[in-house]
């Protein structure tokens, strides 16, 4: 079998989706990326059962996400945004308690939002496929690990997941999500001064999930008609920087 050719066409679309790629790991993620190590070791050094209540409460949120799909309202392209300050301000304003009951809705927020993408995207977003996809998303790269954000699996939405198949899914995905919301937690533990890192924050994330979102199915839209093989191939040799090579 001959291998398969890169057309000007897929070329462009590569070449748009990894401008995308870049635009979410702009300057704000970059900073978070720098603070990472620092929000880590404050998490680091809350008390055990907060941290364990952090990704408790991730997992929860993202099965109850997966579950209720399609029963929240569209709220366009401004208003998540809008919601998610809200809800970031309110978790930070009360400190590490606040904060902690603010993840589900976060988590649904940032859920809908991407099941939004993908419906832009031509997916049905109430199929269990495509909503594992979109749960694959949190997956596919993290804001606070300086991560490639290209782990794209191609599968995903060509399997049909029985209940242990998604347990299995969120297992793998709730503590690199609860790193992010933990980290996220630690700058927020201060009150009212967590309430403007909350909003702030809330938002900077939602922001980059759904850019992360837009370049996932769009390689899996490509992927329809070029081959998950190449597109994935085509878009990894898109996003990394080039080699120096000293003389």
């Amino acid at each position: 079998m001959l291998p398969a050719v890169q057309t000007p066409t897929l070329a462009a679309d590569i070449a748009a989706l990894a401008a995308r790629y870049r635009r979410a790991n702009g300057p704000v993620m970059r900073l978070l990326n720098r603070l990472g190590g620092r929000l880590e070791a404050q998490f680091d050094a809350l008390p055990e059962g907060w941290r364990r209540q952090v990704e408790q409460a991730t997992a929860r949120a993202l099965e109850t996400s997966y579950l209720m799909a399609g029963k929240a309202p569209d709220l366009g392209d401004r208003l998540p945004f809008a919601a998610a300050m809200v809800s970031g301000a309110a978790g930070g304003a009360g400190g590490l308690v606040t904060s902690v009951a603010e993840i589900p809705l976060t988590v649904t927020l940032f859920f809908n939002t991407i099941r939004a993408v993908a419906r832009e995207a031509g997916f049905d977003p109430d199929t269990d496929a495509v909503r594992a996809e979109c749960l694959a998303v949190f997956a596919a790269g993290s804001p606070v690990e300086g991560d490639d954000g290209v782990n794209t699996s191609f599968l995903t939405a060509r399997l049909t997941l029985t209940g242990a198949a998604l347990q299995s899914l969120i297992t793998t995905i709730a503590p690199r999500l609860a790193l992010v919301l933990g980290q996220k937690l630690a700058a927020q533990a201060v009150p009212v001064i967590g309430a403007v890192s909350g909003a702030g924050l809330n938002a900077a994330y939602l922001g980059y999930y759904r850019e992360l979102a837009r370049v996932r199915f769009g390689l899996l839209r490509l992927a329809e008609t070029h081959g998950a093989d190449i597109v994935q191939s085509e878009f990894r040799l898109a996003v990394t920087p080039p080699r120096i090579i000293h003389a």
